[in-house]
């Protein structure tokens, strides 16, 4: 089998991007300088470490959107892997995404014996789940 080992969050204000997932999730992120790349938007990269490398998980980066997010993206279909983030609690983090200027897309939820999801869009328009494990969790 193929793993997914690493993902990027496309964004058109990266530093604004880190910011909330900083906030929402407490990632550590940081822009990558290579000595001797000249630091225009397209060579510009932030790297995003998720948890401890003794924990499962994968990390990743934040890059500079090309092209543009449409007016009507809300009613396109996703064209993108959407990544689900396992929380401890997901009110407390549904709480930190709209405190972080982020929004609630598909309300909390249960997945029946498995726990409870929400989805939601980043200051950038992205689109991640958040789940909290809960093998009660009932419809």
């Amino acid at each position: 089998m193929n793993r997914i080992i690493h993902f990027e969050i496309h964004a058109g204000d990266p530093e604004r991007a880190a910011k909330f997932y900083r906030n929402v999730f407490g990632w550590e992120i940081h822009e990558w300088v290579i000595p001797g790349i000249p630091l225009k938007d397209e060579n510009r990269y932030w790297l995003v470490t998720t948890g401890p490398g003794t924990e499962a998980g994968i990390n990743g980066g934040i890059v500079f959107r090309r092209g543009q997010v449409t007016a009507t993206a809300d009613e396109q279909a996703v064209n993108a892997f959407v990544c689900t983030i396992g929380v401890a609690n997901l009110d407390e983090s549904i709480d930190k995404v709209l405190k972080s200027g982020g929004n609630v897309t598909i309300p909390r939820m249960a997945v029946q014996g498995i726990g409870w999801w929400a989805n939601c869009k980043d200051t950038e328009g992205n689109l991640f789940g958040m789940m909290q494990e809960d093998p009660n969790a009932q419809y």
